[in-house]
């Protein structure tokens, strides 16, 4: 991918004041685990918001929670604890019924597209199934309709009679973006929507949402591992580690002065691997079981600055600047 400074990517954090689209507050949630195993902790006490028209990123290892946080938010997952609420209205505990009847409103794009895809539809019929059970377009409506969405992802109407099979990854991708848009969202979660696609293709896709969210005053939630997603597209971004929110912020000033071990980390990691940057001097080794959480700071079994202090509890997020938090006693 090259620069990721998109010329319309939003470059400023959310103003105080904004109004919230999505509010998160306390938000738990466990899972079980076989006997004599402890439960697997997707989620602890986990609280951020989201302001309308803007975009947080969620960014963290695999097993950080950062996809059950997605999930919760949509009422996709239950949750043991904790408060959501999704334009002004409180997902936990809500009614079944409810919840499917503000689907509409609330969409996700997954990060596999081609299983995303029913093989047994092709473009037109993949794009149309959501509003035929969303809405009461049908006949020339209909048709228009999904002739809409497909340019709106810079499809041509040409591929309407292609099988998912028949479409690059980036071309699927952009249909499951369609599907998500039919029913006029204005809340979209993007689960590692581009992790499975080709380099070359990935920048396409980042700058189509950004182009979305412009356009259509849509709210975003990116989960990734790719740094450079998050830049490109995330006004802040919320670091998660063994289901803890350990650092949350604007995107640029966490990612250019990272205030805790494990955010240094991750930076440390994605330079690693860059060719044009010599390698990060990261002493950060080794995974630990989410079943096996340490006692105190959860990061205390791989940190290169652990102290005695870390292991006896864990730290709640400390105010680096009015707008930036990290969970490290080193920020006092």
């Amino acid at each position: 991918m090259s620069d990721p400074t998109y010329a319309d990517a939003p470059q400023s954090p959310a103003a105080a004041g904004e109004a919230v689209a999505i509010a998160v507050e306390g938000l738990n949630k466990t899972f079980p685990t076989r006997r004599g195993v402890p439960d697997v902790v997707a989620a602890e006490d986990v609280g951020f918001t989201v302001p309308y028209g803007r975009t947080l990123g969620i960014v963290g290892e695999s097993g950080s929670g950062k996809s059950t946080v997605a999930r919760c938010i949509l009422g996709l997952t239950p949750v043991d604890s904790g408060r959501i609420e999704v334009l002004g209205r409180s997902i936990v505990d809500a009614p079944a019924r409810a919840l499917r009847s503000w689907r509409s409103e609330m969409q996700i794009v997954f990060q596999e597209p081609y299983e995303s895809l029913d093989p047994r539809y092709h473009v037109w019929e993949a794009v149309a199934e959501p509003l035929l059970l969303h809405t009461d377009q049908r006949g020339m409506d209909l048709a228009r309709r999904v002739h809409e969405l497909l340019e709106q992802v810079a499809l041509s109407p040409d591929l309407a009679g292609r099988y998912p099979h028949e479409l690059s990854g980036g071309q699927q991708q952009r249909v499951n973006i369609a599907r998500a848009l039919a029913t006029s969202p204005r809340v979209l979660v993007l689960d590692e929507p581009t992790a499975s696609l080709d380099v070359s293709v990935q920048e396409g896709v980042l700058r189509l949402l950004l182009r979305l969210q412009r356009e259509l005053n849509l709210t975003y939630v990116l989960i990734s591992h790719d740094l450079k997603a998050i830049r490109a597209v995330c006004e802040r971004v919320a670091v998660m580690y063994l289901g803890r929110l350990v650092e949350i912020g604007p995107t640029e000033e966490v990612l250019s002065n990272p205030k805790h071990p494990y955010t240094e980390f991750l930076i440390g990691a994605e330079l690693s691997v860059d060719p044009d940057v010599a390698p990060a001097a990261s002493v950060v080794r080794g995974e630990v079981s989410s079943t096996e959480r340490p006692g105190g700071c959860v990061f205390t079994t791989r940190c290169p600055l652990v102290t005695s202090t870390c292991h006896e509890a864990q730290p709640p997020l400390l105010e680096v600047t009015h707008d930036h938090a990290a969970a490290c006693i080193l920020v006092e």
